[in-house]
């Protein structure tokens, strides 16, 4: 403790950190100090000018407590601790000036303003400004910008605060905002009125204290005060970013992200933030059977027992688990398709991960593991496509000094990387070298889906952990599945894979797998949201909710059981995931010992205890695989369109325009003639 440092604060004694600064000082006393140009995951600007302290035998004047560190502060008089005043005379007098001074120019639009409820202006100027003005000269008026589909602009309203600068340059990597001019003439703006590119541009939004930056898709659409508010999970990717899905009747208004500091902190990827819009389109509402090549609508009853005598009639039932099913969905269908003696398959993307050793399909580092890395290799990964929230991390490390190498294909990351080759010939004379002087060194070596994805997959899993061991590294896999993880946990796997699980079956249960293509041949019974690649492919159609519509557990790709709840109810006829097996299991003489969701939990608890510890990341033992021979070739990520990975995202209006947008900029520009 004596590395500690005693200071007041408003008559009372507190022992602190000398290297905090005095507004991180004062919210640990428990005091709000207010502020419009600070945010803790961004650098220090110091403009705004709102957190004004008085500062006791300092200089006569306030200071910005968001610059000022507790080790600047002097000792009082005969060694006393130095003190701080945040609610003397002169530190309200400053705050209402400061206050006056930037409802100069701003417009009171409050009624149209899309930030109206929800605005730190609106609140702090009722809490420390005054109610009137000095001002009678006409207020200054600012052109918009366009900065793409997704963030709309008010740009008068803008108070110079720069939190949307520093997080597009600092955060996500990509410095496309800036501040031009001076005094009056400041404003922010886009470099050379390009729209922005990034795949976290979405969360300017959430910085911006004021209406200048606001949500496009959501704009006048609702009031938060209108919003029923549930903290759920994200599946767009397979980092499980806790979000809060905000509803109005029926319909998902918005989605925002929730603070959680071992998973995204507080950011989310635009895809996981504006995909509500594909909730909405091309749903399944009711059951329906395909008789004479086409699809007619059905009732639950009819459907149900169809599938209960074709399953009753099959010589071999298959079941696939899709990349959004929960986990207690995921289990059902394993507990359904196994007791009629079928196999089940979670990795429908052929990777090859070792069922039963943890430390293989989920490995042995946690993603907070990243923020203390001083080395980081990506195999066959392109993060910034396959988790951009993860990628935002790996940039902070690589801020904070870490070294980043890869072996893959070269994509712009948004950070420094050290090329050390393109494929599998570049790893095995990686795995080769010494790595004793690694050891000590914090080090994460990530392995994507594209790494583990071919024939020899195993091998370059094996090697990546062999290769670890040496260098006293951790191992995270980077999954594009949300739900990959879990089922693997629940025992979804066939020996053999994919092929051994379709091998022979003479009925497939498709639950949501989407990406894939069932062969012609077997009766196929789909069970999902959407209507998308499994639907065309379906004989029978089970109509199901989405991950907003159902209450369920999802395993992030660090292992980490996480709890989506309901936000809303889905449409139609549309039932949820567990209850339509637990439905076809009685239809199919197999009842399931089950009538609820908390009893179907019970019973997944039982048998992978782990996943009852909600929030928590298990710590996997490395159980490095055999390394195998590596074929030749390159390794290439999975994630091909990052907008358009699930049937959600292909249901969205939005995303087909981001993807548009980003086919776009790939694109080789052409010189006019």
């Amino acid at each position: 403790m004596s590395d500690l440092r005693t200071i007041v604060i408003d008559g009372k004694e507190v022992e602190v950190d000398p290297a905090l600064t005095l507004i991180q000082a004062c919210e640990q006393a428990g005091i709000e100090i207010p502020r419009f140009c600070y945010h803790e995951r961004l650098s220090i600007a110091g403009n705004c000018r709102m957190c004004l302290v008085e500062v006791v035998g300092g200089p006569p004047k306030p200071a910005a407590s968001c610059a000022m560190q507790v080790r600047d502060l002097r000792p009082g008089k005969d060694g006393a601790p130095p003190e701080v005043k945040t609610n003397s005379p002169m530190v309200k007098k400053a705050r209402e000036g400061v206050m006056e001074f930037l409802l100069i120019n701003h417009p009171l639009d409050c009624p149209i303003c899309d930030q109206g409820g929800e605005c730190d202006l609106q609140d702090q100027a009722m809490a420390y400004g005054v109610d009137f003005s000095r001002y009678r000269e006409p207020k200054r008026a600012v052109d918009n910008m366009d900065l793409g589909p997704l963030v709309g602009t008010a740009m008068t309203r803008c108070i110079s605060c720069t939190r949307c600068v520093r997080f597009i340059t600092e955060v996500a990597g990509m410095p496309e905002l800036g501040q031009t001019g001076r005094g009056e003439d400041a404003e922010i703006t886009n470099y050379l009125g390009q729209t922005l590119a990034s795949e976290m541009q979405g969360n300017i939004v959430d910085l911006c204290p004021v209406g200048a930056l606001t949500s496009k898709p959501y704009a006048f659409t609702a009031r938060p005060w209108e919003l029923t508010k549930t903290e759920s999970i994200d599946v767009m990717d397979a980092l499980g970013s806790n979000i809060r899905v905000d509803t109005k009747g029926r319909q998902v208004m918005r989605i925002l992200p929730r603070n959680n500091d071992g998973v995204n902190e507080e950011w989310l990827s635009d895809k996981s933030r504006y995909v509500w819009d594909g909730l909405r389109r091309q749903r399944l509402d009711t059951p329906y059977i395909r008789e004479n090549g086409k699809l007619r609508k059905a009732g639950w009853d009819e459907a149900l027992t169809l599938a209960a005598d074709k399953l009753k009639g099959a010589s071999k039932v298959a079941g696939l688990v899709g990349d959004l099913a929960p986990v207690e969905a995921a289990f059902a269908l394993k507990t359904l398709v196994e007791g009629m003696g079928g196999a089940v398959e979670c990795r429908t993307d052929g990777a090859a991960l070792p069922a039963g050793n943890r430390s293989g399909y989920v490995g042995t580092a946690a993603i907070e593991d990243i923020d203390d890395a001083k080395m980081i290799l990506l195999v066959g990964t392109n993060p910034r496509l396959e988790a951009p929230v993860l990628n935002a991390r790996i940039r902070k490390a690589w801020l904070h000094g870490a070294k980043v190498a890869r072996i893959g294909t070269p994509a712009d990351l948004t950070y420094d990387v050290s090329e050390i080759g393109t494929g599998r010939d570049a790893l095995s004379k990686l795995a080769a070298m010494d790595h004793s002087d690694k050891h000590g060194v914090p080090g994460v070596m990530i392995v994507g889906q594209g790494a583990l994805t071919g024939d020899d997959g195993a091998a370059v899993l094996g090697t990546v952990m062999q290769m670890a061991e040496a260098a006293q590294a951790k191992v995270l896999v980077l999954h594009t599945a949300a739900s990959r993880v879990g089922a693997m946990d629940a025992g979804c796997t066939t020996e053999g894979g994919l092929s051994a699980a379709l091998d022979g079956a003479d009925v497939v249960y498709n639950l949501g797998a989407d990406e894939i293509d069932v062969a012609a041949g077997p009766f196929v019974i789909y069970q999902g949201s959407h209507g998308d690649r499994g639907a065309h492919r379906a004989d029978l159609i089970l109509p199901a909710a989405a991950y907003t519509e159902e209450n369920g557990l999802f395993v992030n790709t660090e292992g980490r059981p996480q709890l989506a709840f309901r936000a809303g109810f889905p449409p139609g006829d549309a039932r949820e995931n567990w209850a339509i097996l637990r439905a076809l299991s009685a239809k199919a003489d197999a009842t399931q010992p089950w009538d609820s969701l908390a009893a179907l939990r019970r019973a997944l608890v039982e048998a992978v205890p782990q996943l009852g510890a909600i929030d928590e990341v298990p710590v996997n033992e490395a159980a490095p695989l055999p390394a195998g021979d590596l074929g030749s070739g390159d390794f290439a990520s999975t994630v091909t369109d990052h907008y358009l990975t699930n049937p959600i995202a292909r249901a969205s209006a939005l995303m087909a325009e981001l993807s548009e947008g980003a086919r776009h900029r790939a694109a080789e520009p052409i010189a006019a003639e």
